[in-house]
């Protein structure tokens, strides 16, 4: 099917999945079965063929991750895809569910998993098509996209992202001039080449990855592909889409996103989240009022745990000094203090800086689709070492969510800190990786500021969490992005739009 460029043919699906090709002696037409000048071919001495497109030349990639809901979440996407598929040829396409390929932790961040595809499908497929689990995809139109690039070139398809301003959570890459870079937005879905893959798989083998640390996937990725000019820039694709599926400026569209909530049921009721908030003295009057002006009215059960007992604001001293930097000695020190009579028997725990912003009406209906008898480890995940066999970790700054399971088991294990100045999200990634037990990734937690995204990356979330009060007014954030008028709106608004991006 898509070789069939290279006879300079124009194709088009239709016809109950049949290709319409109109082979002309020096210009190519492509119409629609149903078109009125297709009676006008059937009389004229234009040659037109009908071929079956065979759609076993891509693989689709869906990001899916190990935790049950996620499963079922890329299993519908799955059996929607081959549903398609199947209306339109009797050869569907390989659909891959990507936590199910290997037991190696890093698969998710996408480079150490190269050297598979390229030896499973490098000489049979023309494409390797990934995409998220709420991304909807509409075949025919895809594979009209698809049609228009010639396969033996080496081609790297998105919908492109770029950073106004240089930004931490990509090391200030292209500081003099941040707009130049593109890299794709994984939730319009996103394309490569076989010859491109195979490429980038024989380098993944023979040169070892650079960066230690998964910050943010999708730039690090369109990074490595660029591989400073000599391998191909990201290629804008309009028909890669991130508008909600029954827009009407969706018609020229081949991906969407959900509209459709997951059934999930009624967000989780207050009284089972424990909020634990780490502070010091030092920002006892700066950074917790921010919190007590925004957020803190919305939790049934909150603790501020400090090095110094305040009764004013009133904050606990777990008698943990306090570090400069890493704060595992007060995070595991949390961890035994939620297990404890002190504190209220709640299902879920969620741990955030003092400096964290957090809308909680929306973590409630976020987590109504997590089961808290499983161990859920919840937040937005990076990872450290993991084209070497390192581990993935849920980053501290945008809030750390826990299930009660979660927390027995790691406390448990008898992990604990190296020292109280240790990196606390990096050890509990590597507990969690030990036990074997999954972190759970969700894009409406943020590390950083709002201005650190791209602006079209935010533009499709209700986003649950930012972090960092740097030359910014928290308070005015907190009410541009993360406030909700009435409670009800929370749960109305991620139905409609960011459950697709649980």
């Amino acid at each position: 099917m898509l070789r069939l460029l290279h006879t300079r043919a124009a194709i088009f699906p239709c016809c109950h999945g049949n290709t319409v090709v109109l082979i002309l002696s020096r210009s190519q037409k492509v119409i629609d079965c149903h078109d009125p000048f297709f009676t006008v071919c059937e009389r004229s001495p234009i040659s037109v063929l009908c071929v079956l497109p065979d759609l076993r030349e891509i693989v689709f990639v869906i990001q899916s991750q190990s935790n049950s809901f996620h499963v079922r979440q890329a299993e519908r996407r799955r059996a929607d895809l081959l549903k398609q598929a199947h209306s339109l040829t009797e050869k569907p396409p390989v659909v891959l569910l990507l936590h199910s390929l290997s037991d190696n932790e890093g698969d998710w961040s996408i480079l150490p998993l190269l050297p598979y595809l390229s030896h499973s499908f490098g000489k049979n497929s023309s494409w390797i098509v990934f995409l998220e689990e709420e991304t909807n995809v509409k075949m025919n139109k895809l594979v009209q996209v698809l049609t228009k690039f010639d396969t033996n070139k080496e081609w790297f398809l998105g919908k492109p992202l770029h950073d106004e301003e240089s930004t931490i959570i990509h090391h200030y890459a292209f500081a003099e001039n941040p707009s130049i870079f593109k890299y794709p937005d994984f939730a319009a879905a996103w394309a490569v080449s076989a010859p491109l893959v195979v490429r980038l798989a024989d380098k993944v083998r023979n040169e070892p990855l650079k960066s230690d640390f998964t910050i943010d996937l999708k730039h690090e990725v369109a990074l490595y592909i660029w591989d400073n000019g000599n391998g191909p820039h990201l290629t804008a694709v309009p028909e890669l889409c991130t508008e909600p599926e029954d827009s009407p400026q969706t018609q020229h569209c081949a991906t969407t996103l959900s509209t459709e909530p997951p059934p999930c049921g009624e967000p989780v009721n207050k009284e089972d989240i424990f909020v634990a908030v780490k502070t010091c003295r030092k920002f006892h009057s700066e950074r917790v009022p921010v919190i007590k002006k925004t957020w803190e009215k919305d939790a049934f059960s909150l603790e501020y745990y400090s090095d110094h007992a305040d009764p004013s604001i009133p904050t606990i001293d777990l008698g943990v000094p306090n570090t400069e930097r890493g704060h595992c000695g007060k995070t595991f020190a949390i961890l035994q203090r939620f297990l404890s009579s002190s504190v209220p028997n709640t299902k879920w725990l969620l741990v955030v800086d003092d400096d964290t912003l957090i809308s909680l009406s929306r973590l409630q209906v976020l987590l109504s689709c997590y089961n808290p008898s499983e161990p859920v480890c919840l937040g937005e995940r990076y990872g450290y070492g993991l084209s070497q066999g390192g581990y993935s970790y849920i980053t501290g700054g945008g809030g750390m969510v826990f299930s009660r399971e979660a927390v027995v088991r790691l406390l448990n294990s008898g992990c604990k800190c190296y020292s109280n100045d240790a990196p606390d999200d990096m050890v509990l990634g590597m507990c969690l990786n030990a036990l074997g037990l999954p972190v759970t990734h969700s894009p409406l937690f943020h590390q950083a500021r709002p201005e650190d995204y791209a602006r079209d990356f935010l533009a499709h979330q209700v986003p649950i969490s930012f972090h960092k009060h740097w030359n910014i007014d928290p308070i005015a954030v907190f009410n541009k992005w993360l406030k909700d008028d009435l409670r009800a709106e929370a749960s109305d608004g991620l139905n409609k739009s960011a459950k697709t991006e649980l």
